[in-house]
């Protein structure tokens, strides 16, 4: 066993700050490259990322389960003692999602996250009996992730309040998705007596006005870590001009990914960009691929946040 399967209460309220969910990089016979992993873990936390987070952007819906329990296990060994490290556990079932639960618990993992299945709409009472599945299967925090715009129809807050009351505000987390962002993340802090931990779940294009609600962290991608530190800690600071200066052209470039291939386009792009990955590879098959001119409005737009940068320091 790890030595977090007793995590304590304090160990998960360490669980906060910007916490980017990787992406995956692939050799040209789309095998994993182990090698610029590690690579971008390492560059990540040298941005000031308060660990890492394996989920949709890691393209987990596309390794096979050998592959998903092997990457589950290095980012938690790379990390160890670095950082915090979140292990997407998501599944079509009850066995596999508590499997891979108990996999992430047992080498490492801080938390664990959680969509519910993608192929099948299921009622209140189905999602709860998932969700419950997974906090009694282990002892770390299981951050709820209502990803609705990969897999439908929101989940209810009530429902996810109901956990929260069952289990604890340590050991229930979020990741609000569905829209209208703000609205909803105001009831779901109102249905936990303000106490719910949550991440943003925007990439960042609403954590200016989450934040206020009291978020404790976001989950961007690993392309804009260098806007997204300076970003949360001028939030932290209430430096409202700088808030202001890095969210505009980071706002903009997020509006322009519509689909999880559209942000895993974009994301491979900018850490190409950034020489941390040295190819735009996705596993396919591949849905959106990215024309020249969204590229070049994309490079236009990182290069303003690149130049807001260099004027702060």
């Amino acid at each position: 066993m790890s030595p977090t399967t007793a995590t304590s209460s304090s160990q998960a309220s360490a669980l906060c700050g910007v916490l980017p969910v990787f992406q995956t990089p692939w050799l040209q016979d789309e095998s994993v490259d182990w090698d610029g992993l590690k690579r971008e873990w390492d560059w990540l936390l040298e941005c000031g990322a308060n660990g890492v987070v394996m989920a949709m952007v890691s393209e987990v819906l596309r390794l096979d389960h050998r592959e998903r329990e092997a990457m589950a296990q290095a980012a938690c060994e790379h990390l160890r003692g670095r950082g915090s490290v979140v292990i997407s556990v998501g599944a079509e079932s009850h066995r596999v999602a508590q499997r891979l639960a108990r996999h992430a618990q047992d080498h490492g993992a801080t938390a664990v996250m959680a969509i519910p299945p993608v192929a099948t709409a299921l009622g209140e009472e189905e999602l709860l009996a998932y969700y419950r599945g997974l906090l009694e299967a282990i002892e770390i925090p299981v951050i709820v992730q209502d990803a609705s715009g990969y897999v439908g129809r929101p989940m209810s807050i009530a429902m996810q309040a109901q956990l929260w009351r069952e289990f604890g505000p340590w050991r229930v987390q979020y990741k609000p998705e569905a829209t209208p962002i703000v609205p909803r993340l105001q009831e779901l802090m109102e249905a936990t007596d303000g106490q719910a931990r949550v991440f943003e779940g925007t990439g960042g294009a609403a954590l200016p006005e989450s934040f206020p609600h009291g978020v404790v962290g976001t989950m961007p991608g690993a392309d804009l870590i260098r806007i997204l530190v300076p970003l949360w800690r001028a939030l932290q600071n209430a430096d409202a001009a700088t808030v202001s200066r890095l969210h505009a052209p980071l706002h903009a470039m997020i509006e322009m990914q519509k689909s999880l291939d559209a942000f895993l386009a974009v994301e491979k792009h900018l850490l190409c960009r950034q020489g941390i990955f040295e190819n735009r590879l996705v596993r396919g098959p591949v849905g959106w691929r990215m024309d020249a001119n969204t590229q070049a409005s994309i490079d236009r737009l990182f290069d303003q946040a690149m130049a807001v940068l260099a004027d702060l320091h």
